[in-house]
């Protein structure tokens, strides 16, 4: 039941760069990374809700379920 983060999207329809939000929020660009590249375990609802606040977007258009098969195909797993 994997949770595919979809940051790597937003960033590019809103044209803003992985260090330009990390630095609006007051994160490294080594924990933003983490998170986008779906390597996270966990994410703190405050830093949800800046991310979404800047990207003027909602938590469902950064995070998606899949089930595991989609999720295999599509990652070549």
């Amino acid at each position: 039941m994997p949770i595919v983060v979809n940051l790597d999207v937003m960033l590019a329809r809103r044209k803003m760069s992985l260090t330009e939000l990390s630095d609006r929020i007051g994160i490294t660009i080594a924990n933003m990374s983490i998170l986008k590249s779906g390597k996270a375990k966990a994410i703190r609802f405050s830093t949800l809700e800046e991310i979404c606040k800047i990207l003027q977007c909602q938590p469902g258009d950064l995070l998606e379920y899949m089930e595991e098969e989609e999720y295999d195909k599509l990652f070549n797993r």
